[in-house]
């Protein structure tokens, strides 16, 4: 498996990153060690989970995707195989994002104890916390990282404004920076990382890992009028991408998908890895026959014209 450098962290990545949001939701624990298991035989390596997975399913408190990570490290001894990234910041009852120093530093020794290790690779803050100076937050980071407890930071869901600001007040403090980043990103969702903030990601050699990469499951092909809404727990999210654009980027993707004997899904999510400005697309499966679609996606090469079409299709404003 080729791997790719993330950004300056140092740290390397198969080109596809397994999102654990499902582990402990839609995903029991036997589910997800056998995901896992297929994930790292097949030559994959980061997992990407937050504190906050999956606090949103009744009778979850947070934790419980970090947690069943860190018993299949353990049970399969497969720490020294595998990329972790996490995310703070969220929500876990204090009633607000929180990326204060204070709190980063309470909730990192939550993380590592429900992960089991010593070292997370990759730490993001998960959203803008606008109460916190940058400086707070990347000194809290930058002691973590002095300690050993954390190797790399990045951030998720920052516009180019608030990423050029945090780059500018590491620079100017002698702190770390933020040196991936995590955008929503996919076929129809375009507008908020295209543009500004890739050139910005680009031109600072950030690492890119983008959530949401298959839009909730509608690249997939599986959802295409509102009578397929109730297929699955994620419908509902779904509902939006019923438009004209939306059907025109599942032509699209029908089209290139059957030329090279291919699903929507890894026609959709063979166009990230292919798009410069991203390392890698993170997706999730919840059985082992979507996991052997994402393993394929990796494999599958679009040429000019597949790319073409599918930018066309997607063209935001279209």
């Amino acid at each position: 498996m080729q791997k790719r450098a993330l950004g300056q962290t140092g740290l390397e990545i198969a080109p596809l990153v397994f999102g654990g949001n499902v582990f402990g939701w839609t995903a029991d624990e036997k589910t997800s060690f056998d995901l896992l298991d297929r994930f790292v035989d097949a030559g994959f390596n980061a997992i990407d989970t937050a504190d906050a997975y999956s606090r949103w399913v009744p009778g979850n408190k947070g934790g419980e995707s970090e947690t069943i990570i860190g018993k299949w490290m353990k049970d399969r001894k497969s720490r020294d195989k595998v990329v972790v990234v996490t995310k703070v910041g969220s929500d876990m009852g204090q009633g607000r994002k929180d990326l204060s120093a204070a709190y980063i530093e309470k909730a990192v020794e939550d993380s590592l104890r429900r992960l089991q290790i010593e070292a997370i690779d990759l730490y993001l803050s998960h959203w803008p916390d606008p109460t916190t100076p940058y400086e707070e937050t990347l000194g809290a980071y930058d002691r973590l990282i002095k300690a050993g407890k954390i190797r790399a930071i990045g951030a998720s869901n920052l516009d180019a404004g608030q990423l050029r600001a945090a780059l500018d007040m590491a620079k100017l403090r002698g702190l770390p920076r933020y040196e991936v980043l995590q955008p929503e990103y996919n076929l129809y969702d375009r507008a908020s990382y295209d543009g500004k903030l890739r050139e910005l990601c680009m031109a600072e050699g950030l690492g890119v890992i983008t959530y949401y990469s298959l839009a909730s499951g509608f690249l997939s092909g599986k959802y295409r009028s509102q009578a397929d809404l109730g297929k699955s727990a994620r419908g509902g999210g779904v509902k939006k991408y019923l438009d004209a654009r939306g059907l025109r980027i599942l032509g699209a993707l029908d089209e290139v998908a059957a030329r090279h004997d291919a699903t929507p899904a890894e026609a959709a999510l063979a166009w990230i890895i292919a798009r410069p400005g991203v390392t890698a697309p993170i997706a999730s499966a919840t059985s082992l026959e979507q996991m052997e679609s994402l393993i394929r996606s990796v494999s599958l090469k679009l040429t000019g014209a597949d790319i073409k079409a599918l930018d066309e299709a997607s063209a935001p404003g279209g």
